[in-house]
């Protein structure tokens, strides 16, 4: 929480959802966070200060029916799979926070995307609050982003990257990054609460009064969040996540919020030198170095949104005397496979416990979907047997704690995507109804399953 001071009175803010209370606490009464005071002098509250950011005229009262739908429409951005995620570009006058990890390519992407939109002649300007501008042009010339139309200012004032929004007057703005911004009336450090709070909201401020499309750079902390206060995301219309494995070269990036369309399109991006190319076809990508007849090696469809993908699951047993085997789950919720392992102990009698089990998503994707825990199961009894299925099968189905296979969502998605990439046969769930294209296993429960392929 920070200190702020109203009109001599001393009140407390949280760092985590911006609710305030009358003293100190050592937990916030409304989101429970702990330890989250801190202490923090901000500029007395009194008369409004100006805005530099646009004339500050009270908005008229019209009709609804006579608001013009098409200002609300996306400016393109260029890039296909952010436009995918965006739902179609980025809206004038709305306010995008695009977060990630340090490095994991956030001002590659931005700066391509203002590249584009500037070659279709839009004004765009770049506030650079942590390179220099010699750094900016050395990466639009390997980015192909250099155009007359994309200014750049190395600044971290807040005052005066609002005199240049003034002064330039661009369609698109770019903040990189938001956690670097000062504004001097405010004793606070860049990148406290404080600071992050005041210069988001001028910003918010600015990109209303000017429909002006504004992209703020966020970071990270340790544990994935947002870095700043969480009220950060409350002010902005759009937060989106930029993600991936720092040692593979796939990206994803999704949004979570998103007030301008859906928040279940998912963009996917491989980063080379020349810069973020986009995937359309990703499941290609999953599966293209995939080495066919490998025991422990298994296909399965997952859903990203409402985007099927094709992942290929991998899991490895090696026999061991300690009495607490290892589990190692890489791109794999931890506690699904610690399910999955009960099941196979518990109502197929495999004897995963004795031994060491190391399961993967090869290709850096994060599968945090049910749907894949048939292939799971089916991966680590292939490892354990050393048999491999038969190639041309994908394995679709959550087991349950009976060992019971049930069907995921949108499973007919999904069984379209595996007979696009030519798969002839999907293992799953009795219920499954049939798709054309590709012939149906279906299977009551996991038992049934391992008896058919001889892993039992």
């Amino acid at each position: 929480m920070s200190r702020t001071s109203v009109r001599g009175k001393t009140v407390y803010g949280c760092t985590e959802c911006g609710a305030q209370a009358p003293r100190w606490l050592g937990r916030c009464q409304e989101c429970g966070a702990w330890s989250s005071l801190v202490e923090e002098r901000v500029a007395s509250s009194g008369p409004a200060r100006r805005s530099s950011g646009g004339t500050g005229a009270p908005e008229a009262v019209v009709a609804l029916m006579d608001v013009d739908p098409i200002l609300a429409k996306g400016r393109p951005s260029g890039v296909a799979e952010l436009d995918r995620v965006l739902g179609g570009g980025l809206v004038a006058g709305s306010v995008t926070l695009l977060g990630g990890e340090p490095g994991i390519g956030k001002s590659t992407l931005l700066l391509q995307s203002l590249g584009r939109m500037a070659a279709a002649g839009a004004k765009c300007l770049l506030v650079s609050a942590e390179e220099s501008k010699e750094q900016v042009r050395l990466r639009a010339e390997r980015l192909d982003a250099l155009h007359p139309n994309v200014l750049v200012v190395a600044e971290t004032s807040l005052p005066a990257v609002l005199d240049r929004i003034a002064e330039v007057a661009p369609d698109v703005l770019a903040v990189d990054s938001i956690q670097t911004l000062l504004d001097p009336e405010l004793n606070g450090i860049p990148g406290s609460v404080g600071q992050v709070r005041e210069c988001a909201h001028r910003l918010v401020r600015a990109a209303k009064e000017r429909a002006m499309a504004t992209v703020l750079v966020g970071h990270v902390t340790k544990d994935g969040s947002l870095a700043g206060p969480r009220a950060l995301e409350h002010i902005v219309d759009t937060v989106l996540a930029f993600e991936g494995d720092r040692h593979h070269s796939l990206r994803m990036l999704h949004a979570l919020k998103h007030r301008f369309g859906t928040t279940n399109e998912l963009g996917v991006f491989e980063m080379t030198e020349a810069g973020m190319n986009e995937v359309g076809d990703p499941s290609s990508l999953f599966l293209a170095d995939r080495r066919c007849g490998l025991p422990g090696s298994v296909v399965t469809a997952t859903m990203e949104g409402v985007r099927p993908l094709l992942v290929e699951v991998q899991a490895l047993l090696a026999s061991t005397p300690a009495p607490a085997p290892r589990r190692s789950a890489r791109g794999l919720d931890g506690g699904r496979l610690d399910l999955i392992l009960a099941v196979l102990h518990a109502r197929i009698g495999r004897p995963v416990n004795s031994y060491d089990v190391y399961a993967s998503v090869a290709g850096g994707l994060k599968v945090h979907d049910a749907g894949a825990d048939l292939a799971v199961a089916l991966a680590v009894a292939s490892a354990l047997n050393g048999e491999a299925l038969p190639d041309g099968i994908v394995a679709i189905g959550e087991v349950g704690l009976g060992g019971e296979l049930r069907q995921p969502a949108q499973t007919a998605r999904r069984l379209h995507e595996a007979a696009r990439m030519g798969f002839h046969t999907a293992i799953v769930p009795a219920s499954t109804p049939e798709i054309d294209g590709i012939r149906l296993l279906r299977a009551e429960a996991l038992a049934d399953v391992m008896e058919r392929f001889d892993l039992a």
